[in-house]
């Protein structure tokens, strides 16, 4: 009887890794596809078998913005188009303060302590990127925040990064290649905005074929993202990346998640001491503001610094920052959903 009581707890308990493991794939697979750039680059690298330099730069770019087209509810977004502090506060929150504050602060710690290349190139990147569209919106779900506001700003914030971001990154980081911000806009309206339109066009004609077939939009979007961070990392490992010291990638990982816990702090108490807003706008102030899209990431740097050796080091940063962002958010939302509701009753 012992026995069996004890199969049936290591059924269940495998039973639970197993959800577990199925839940965050997306995760394990971004550590797959590392491992394999690290000891299999030759497919993924410029001009080797899968042809990076055409099948991410086109393709997998443009199905990521073509199925995010197609699922983007926009009539939701019109629930939240009066809210314009709120919209203000945001954007100029991701655009203007977090890119200001991280010039500042690594201007007085390189001046007074030195930082290695890596490090400050890496942050300069991340306060330059847009929101993205999933995880703040599911994250101010879970907290009871205000949804509408946070798919609004999501939306919103991605349109804007197509334009300012490529700016601030050229601003701030500068490229090597220095490639024309015209160029860059252009690229960027035909690999990301262009096939969004084509989804919001095409989805009138196709939605019932769409609700018969329930495509799963999120996993399609994720394993192109795999795709992209395989032949990103087929090139970087061998590069800059190959000759990283492990110190350094810890001191990496510390930063960006000081990073994020620093502007999260930020975010909260600037949005409460000014009175502007509700708890749940709050909450969703606190995701949109601060989140940072692998999504449109990922793809503007490709285009940005598309010949640079140094894309492998820009790129680190942004991934380390996007299992983070999961991980402290999700940990977050209890407090932050008790929190929203005490507002309620």
């Amino acid at each position: 009887m012992v026995d069996r009581d004890k199969g049936v707890a290591i059924r269940g308990y495998l039973l639970t890794c197993i959800a577990g493991l199925r839940k965050q794939w997306f995760l394990i697979g971004m550590v797959l596809a590392i491992l394999l750039a690290q000891f299999h680059p030759a497919p993924g690298c410029k001009g080797g078998l899968l042809k990076p330099e055409f099948t991410v730069k086109y393709i997998a770019v443009s199905l990521i913005f073509l199925n995010s087209g197609l699922s983007v509810k926009t009539e939701d977004l019109k629930h939240a188009l009066l809210l314009v502090k709120l919209h203000l506060f945001i954007q100029l929150y991701t655009f203007v303060f977090i890119p200001i504050t991280t010039t500042l602060v690594i201007a007085t710690l390189t001046h007074n302590f030195g930082m290695l290349p890596i490090i400050y190139m890496g942050l300069h990147t991340l306060s330059c990127l847009p929101p993205p569209v999933s995880t703040a919106v599911l994250l101010t779900k879970s907290a009871h925040g205000n949804e509408a506001a946070a798919i609004f700003n999501s939306v919103f914030g991605s349109f804007l990064g197509i334009i300012i971001t490529p700016f601030l990154l050229l601003s701030l980081v500068g490229s090597s290649t220095t490639p024309s911000l015209v160029f860059i806009i252009g690229q960027l309206m035909l690999t990301v905005v262009l096939p969004l339109v084509m989804g919001q066009v095409l989805k009138p004609y196709i939605q019932k074929h769409l609700d018969q077939l329930s495509p799963p939009y999120s996993a399609i979007n994720s394993g192109i993202l795999l795709f992209i961070i395989y032949t990103t990392f087929c090139d970087a490992f061998k590069g800059s990346v190959a000759n990283l010291e492990l110190n350094t990638i810890v001191t990496a990982i510390f930063s960006v998640v000081m990073f994020q816990v620093i502007f999260l702090s930020l975010a909260f108490a600037l949005s409460l001491v000014s009175g502007a807003f509700s708890r749940g706008d709050i909450v969703a102030i606190l995701f949109c503001s601060t989140h940072k899209s692998l999504t449109l990431g990922l793809p503007i740097l490709q285009v940005v610094f598309a010949n640079s050796a140094d894309i492998g080091l820009l790129t680190l940063p942004l991934l380390i920052y996007h299992p983070t962002q999961i991980l402290l958010g999700s940990a977050i939302v209890p407090s932050l959903q008790k929190w929203a509701n005490e507002e309620i009753v």
